[in-house]
């Protein structure tokens, strides 16, 4: 028999309490590969050579929009063990004849169906079937102007740049550069 444990088994979600995340905005994602394992490619010199994982990865997360014409997706990277993207929700984006589904997806629906599918995928090539790809939620950040949108355009641009320092890199450590930026947003 199993013993409750409520630290462990109550799950206390990182999100915006009270906000609706399938109103139109932008919005800042990382998803985190399980145990920060190096899956998806490598950093060679400052930039990231994806193997067939990470371009699995960068296909999955291309397709969006084609499953949810209303997700349209700016700056993003597939690092070796994590991914930064930038989606953007708007529901006014249904072409002629289309008509939106009777209830909005969220974020948290568009970033689940990405994990599935690439879960799914992963774990056909890898023959591993039901084994956990991603780790278990996600980090969000609502992005709230445009000074805010092109800094977080230009980290995901130089987060491979910056693998050496980053916190997901396995022997790397965040720099001062990386904790100010989040400080200034915070």
């Amino acid at each position: 028999m199993m013993i409750y444990n409520s630290d462990k088994h109550d799950r206390k979600t990182i999100r915006l309490k009270g906000y609706d995340y399938a109103q139109n905005g932008a919005y800042f994602v990382t998803i985190c590969i399980k145990n920060k394992e190096c899956i998806s490619g490598e950093i060679l010199d400052g930039k990231i050579v994806l193997n067939d994982v990470g371009e699995m990865i960068q296909s999955v997360w291309n397709g969006l929009p084609e499953h949810y014409p209303h997700v349209e997706l700016d700056q993003f990277v597939v690092m070796p063990n994590h991914m930064h993207g930038i989606v953007v929700i708007s529901n006014d984006n249904y072409k002629g004849g289309e008509t939106p589904p009777l209830r909005k997806r969220t974020l948290g629906q568009i970033i689940a169906y990405f994990k599935y599918q690439t879960t799914k995928q992963i774990n056909q090539r890898r023959n591993t079937p039901g084994i956990p790809v991603w780790q278990r939620n996600y980090f969000d950040r609502i992005i709230r102007n445009e000074t805010e949108l092109n800094h977080i355009r230009r980290y995901i641009l130089n987060n491979p740049l910056k693998w050496h320092l980053d916190k997901e890199n396995p022997v790397g450590n965040p720099d001062e550069d990386e904790k100010k930026f989040w400080k200034e947003f915070s």
